[in-house]
């Protein structure tokens, strides 16, 4: 049984809507390396790779022993973790 959504919970729905509207397939894709993340976020690779290394930060996912960021986790974690602004 799903519960209902909460006001914040919709917001945070709707936040992710808006930015899967804004951030280009190309910059971001669907199962993206840490190149195309390090490029969205603003940050480096191996910002990213001690993030990983200090379980923090994005979740991320291996693929044949290759680290990669779903595109939904990214969109996710930066909703998430907004601050400020009307809501």
């Amino acid at each position: 049984m799903t519960k209902p959504p909460t006001a914040v919970g919709a917001v945070v729905a709707d936040l992710v809507a808006e930015m899967e509207k804004q951030v280009p397939e190309h910059l971001l894709p669907h199962v993206a390396k840490p190149e195309h993340v390090a490029a969205v976020m603003h940050t480096t690779v191996d910002a990213l790779a001690q993030d990983r290394y200090r379980r923090r930060g994005l979740p991320w996912v291996k693929i044949s022993g290759r680290v990669r960021y779903l595109r939904a986790d990214v969109l996710r974690f930066l909703a998430d973790n907004r601050f400020g602004g009307a809501a």
